[in-house]
């Protein structure tokens, strides 16, 4: 399946939950499938930290550039673009084509850099019903997002019920954990304790606070892996032959090349303002809070349908936590479906190829698909 990414610009302000407004912003997008004739088939895919807009499919003569849920999604996979209109979506302040802090400022003439708005999921949310009310979809068939995206995805059947008729939200949580929120700022002040960072306004300087970003990733990318699957993979196995070298500096074991691997890629292509940003929206969703932090109250707005999906091994966002949007949700007498799949991959479990939790999500959406035929 052959994409290309397109992008809608905005001039309206878009009012955000921190009191602020944004202006003269775009957002970067694709499709994948066909929009049907009464507009009932779409499915909105809402993105993780490090994701983006290119959900699915490859770009002309870069066959090395699939999407990042390639697995789940296109002609004849789970969710079929031969059945369904897919929209993905890159969120304001990310660094793969929407509005970010590298961009200018319209107020200022410069570089936004730290002064960037700070946004929140319900922000977000907030500019994809823009973006869809510019593509003429007044009612989604379904949105859906795994980890933050699933934040999203539950955040949209809050916020816009009447828009959304079923909502899949995977390896997902209602808030975040308080070790969740501590991994977050470890990794938010290894960035901006960087030399580099200049509070925010690297660019001006010419520089990217590499060592921050490096650091955030190798915290960020232990906390999505398993124990079980760093010990499979990596064990104890040094790297260079089976004698130790008695250095506390170079890298001794196979785990910390690997990491290490990760962090200077990640640094090569990630922004950091963008990083800061998007781990604090994470920390700021609590739909309960409002609600004297009854989720069940929280949940009472929505009118959507649902299909929650959890990972045993996945400890950063466990299965105890889709659980407690369950019980919520059937306190509502709302209409939910749930799977816990026994996988042995942590967190990233639900960006790979396991057939029971694939299968899962195909029955859903054949599901789906059935309803809109009726």
């Amino acid at each position: 399946m052959i994409v290309s990414p397109q992008s809608m610009s905005f001039s309206r302000p878009l009012a955000l939950r921190s009191g602020a407004s944004i202006r003269d912003y775009a957002l970067a997008y694709e499709t994948y499938g066909t929009l049907n004739a009464d507009r009932s088939n779409a499915v909105l895919v809402c993105h993780a930290l490090n994701a983006s807009h290119h959900v699915a499919g490859v770009y002309a003569g870069k066959p090395d550039s699939q999407g990042w849920w390639d697995t789940m999604i296109g002609p004849g996979k789970p969710v079929d673009t031969d059945r369904f209109f897919v929209i993905g979506v890159n969120n304001l302040g990310s660094c793969f084509g929407s509005t970010g802090p590298m961009h200018v400022n319209p107020d200022t003439g410069k570089v936004y850099g730290a002064d960037f708005p700070v946004m929140t999921v319900e922000d977000w949310v907030d500019a994809q019903a823009r973006l869809l009310d510019g593509l003429g979809i007044g009612t989604l068939a379904a949105v859906m997002g795994g980890s933050l995206g699933g934040m999203q995805a539950l955040s949209w059947t809050l916020q816009y019920p009447q828009r959304v008729r079923h909502g899949v939200v995977i390896a997902s949580a209602p808030n975040l954990t308080a070790e969740n929120i501590a991994f977050n700022e470890v990794a938010r002040r290894a960035i901006v304790t960087d030399p580099d960072f200049h509070g925010g306004h690297f660019y001006e300087h010419g520089v990217v606070p590499k060592r921050g970003l490096r650091i955030a990733r190798m915290i960020g990318h232990i906390t999505y892996l398993s124990d079980d699957v760093m010990n499979e993979k990596f064990g104890r196995q040094l790297r260079d032959g089976i004698a130790p070298k008695y250095s506390t500096q170079e890298i001794e074991f196979q785990i910390e090349s690997y990491l290490r691997y990760q962090g200077d890629k990640f640094s090569e292509y990630f922004d950091a303002n963008t990083y800061l940003l998007i781990t604090r929206a994470l920390d700021y969703f609590d739909p309960a809070l409002d609600y004297d932090g009854s989720l069940a109250r929280a949940l009472a707005r929505a009118s959507a349908r649902f299909l929650l999906v959890s990972f045993t091994t996945d400890w950063r966002f466990a299965p105890r936590r889709s659980r407690e949007l369950v019980k919520a949700l059937l306190d509502n007498r709302r209409d939910v479906s749930y799977a816990e799949i026994d996988a042995p991959h942590g967190h990233d479990a639900f960006l790979l190829e396991d057939p029971r939790y694939l299968g899962t999500v195909r029955s859903y959406f054949e599901r789906i698909a059935a309803e809109a035929v009726r």
